[in-house]
């Protein structure tokens, strides 16, 4: 992991309680995804999209050393003796991770206590800085990404569901069978700022500077492709059809030995069942199709006459108003596809309570402008756009959070899924995988051709 400083960007001072209970929060959830994993097996099994579980929980712990108890405060040594060796995962390759001389259970879960309460110590009453707010939310939001990993995680190795506690207040699940949400949404075109200005609280070095870009009228599914559409794709030798897959796509399937989404299986009565966690049921025909990579995505909308949107598109959809007379876009932006007032249980499944997706035509509330449902929440959402700075890219603090990927050949996937924290999640928020990747929450979203 490159060197810090402790010139950090401009972020808009935050109260200290909030990020005490911030940081807090994210290591209650770190201990509850992983504490059982790590009693069963700190270490394995070994596959390559896995880190070992003893690690995965050191690694956050040194992050937050490394950034907020060295770089922030100038601490002169880490709070565990070769935690740099140990834990930097900029500088310890993946197959590496595995030979390790780790400490124990209890000597892990004990640094990542005692980093946390230094890091609380640290805080004043009243304000944080600004460079303390940047700093630690960069950390614990650091923290909240491996979260969601660890759920997909448990999801590969066909763990049981973790236990999650209660939620709460205001985070009670919400929302039970809702049925399919058909439709386009007509979105008019015009400028549009992509990505995030100064009045979202903490922008990662991708979302910035905000670039102008021009976009042309386009219609957009109201709701992303569900279980029940990708389902007819694959009844219809959706994976034994060469002609609607690219020769990248087309390789990856052969490898893959796929005939549907990886967690699907047959039932007895030559219906789908799919797996969740550690079990089995009969597929929900109106949930988002989940686990599905780019290239299988990009199969279904050859095979459906349809395509992928970008994501200026797939932004503009979810930030901006109509006019009145619909023609126009509305000047500004709105933070979530609802307005300014942060998520809730009412406009997004998001936080992990819920365990698992709901039907598309849930959460009515979270609506966009344009009547486009849960574009945050329940599943990520493929984009067409490859993963590229914007004109101005600088790297910040965390040098290897963006810069080293732009040529790997990811993809953007925008807005969230059932797992995601959501206080990382906004309308601007990017993320972004390699085409291959169907272990990840991601399902996607159309435009018409």
């Amino acid at each position: 992991m490159h060197a810090t400083t402790l010139s950090t960007p401009p972020t808009p001072p935050r109260a200290a309680d909030e990020l005490a209970e911030m940081l807090v929060d994210a290591h209650t959830r770190s201990l509850a995804l992983m504490r059982d994993t790590l009693e069963a097996r700190e270490l394995g099994p070994r596959l390559a999209i896995v880190n070992p579980p003893l690690w995965e929980l050191g690694h956050l712990g040194f992050f937050h050393d490394h950034f907020a108890l060295r770089g922030l405060y100038g601490l002169p040594e880490y709070q565990l003796a070769d935690a740099e060796r140990l834990f930097d995962s900029s500088s310890i390759a993946h197959d590496d991770r595995w030979a390790l001389p780790l400490p124990s259970r209890e000597q892990t879960l004990d640094y990542l206590s005692r980093v946390q309460q230094a890091m609380l110590e640290r805080l004043p009453d009243g304000m944080a800085s600004a460079a303390q707010s940047y700093v630690y939310q960069l950390t614990i939001l650091h923290e909240d990404m491996h979260g969601e990993a660890f759920l997909y995680t448990r999801q590969t190795l066909g763990d049981p569901a973790p236990d999650l506690g209660s939620p709460p207040p205001g985070q009670a699940a919400e929302g039970g069978p809702a049925g399919p949400l058909p439709g386009d949404a007509a979105i008019p075109g015009g400028r549009h700022r992509l990505g995030s200005d100064e009045g979202v609280p903490f922008r990662f070095d991708n979302e910035k500077p905000p670039m102008q870009v021009e976009v042309a009228p386009f219609s957009i599914a109201r709701a992303p492709v569900t279980n029940s559409e990708f389902a007819a794709f694959v009844e219809d030798g959706g994976y034994a059809r060469r002609e609607l897959w690219s020769e990248a796509g087309w390789r990856w399937r052969e490898r893959q030995t796929l005939q549907g989404p990886i967690y699907w299986r047959r039932d007895a009565n030559d219906g789908w069942q799919e797996r969740c966690f550690d079990h089995w049921f009969p597929l929900a025909p109106h949930q988002p199709v989940v686990h599905v990579s780019w290239y299988e995505a990009e199969a279904w909308c050859r095979w459906a006459g349809r395509r992928l949107p970008s994501e200026a598109e797939w932004e503009v959809a979810a930030s901006r108003s109509p006019s009145p007379d619909g023609g126009s876009l509305t000047p500004g932006k709105r933070r979530f596809p609802w307005g300014e007032a942060p998520p809730d249980a009412r406009r997004a499944n998001l936080d992990g309570w819920r365990l698992g997706r709901l039907d598309v035509a849930t959460l009515p509330e979270g609506d966009s402008a344009f009547g486009c449902r849960q574009m945050l929440g329940n599943v990520w959402e493929w984009t067409a756009s490859p993963f590229a700075p914007f004109p101005g890219f600088e790297p910040e603090l965390y040098r290897d959070y963006s810069a080293p990927w732009f040529k790997e050949g990811r993809y953007v996937l925008r807005g969230g899924a059932w797992a995601t924290r959501s206080r990382l999640v906004h309308n601007g928020f990017r993320n972004f995988f390699t085409p291959d990747r169907h272990d990840t929450l991601a399902g996607f979203r159309t435009c018409a051709l």
